[in-house]
């Protein structure tokens, strides 16, 4: 399995990590927040569905245009402009995993040199197709910790599982 392979099975992994992570937490559960300023479950779900659709834009617009723009987000305000605290957890992962399974598909047709091309970020300049791939698998590994965190804190704990591990 070559490095591109490998971080395509990785990247398309994340849905059975999410679904697993936020798996079967309650309506009652979701919107609690541990903190003034802190995110609910439900808008940490939010938040990472919302960013994977935004980043899967994105690869799409390096595959397929030339001298792509990569527009930055604010995600604070997204998570509270966009009524997140009222989105269900389920219907976020229903959304997530299909999105994975989609943009994998693009990615397994692509060819190597596909993987090179590159847009414009706002904020952090240059990016490959590879660095965007890559990326989404460290924030969904970098978000699963809170999850895992959030849910240990409201008494609902599973044990942590992330892209980098082994995945089952």
């Amino acid at each position: 399995m070559t490095a591109i392979e490998s971080l395509i099975e990785r990247y398309e992994a994340g849905a059975r990590l999410l679904g697993y992570a936020a798996g079967g937490i309650s309506p009652e559960k979701a919107v609690e927040r541990p903190g003034p300023g802190k995110w609910s479950c439900a808008e940490l779900v939010a938040h990472i569905v919302d960013s994977d659709l935004v980043d899967s834009e994105r690869m799409k617009r390096v595959i397929a245009d030339e001298s792509a723009t990569l527009v930055p987000y604010d995600e604070n305000r997204w998570v509270d402009g966009l009524h997140s605290h009222e989105m269900p957890i389920e219907a976020g992962l229903a959304l997530f995993a299909a999105n994975r399974a989609w943009t994998a598909r693009i990615l397994r047709a692509c060819d190597e040199s596909a993987f090179r091309r590159s847009g414009l970020h706002g904020e952090k300049g240059r990016m490959t197709l590879t660095d965007l791939v890559a990326e989404m698998v460290t924030h969904l590994d970098h978000h699963l910790r809170f999850l895992y965190g959030k849910r240990a804190n409201l008494g609902i704990a599973v044990q942590p599982r992330y892209a980098n591990s082994v995945i089952d």
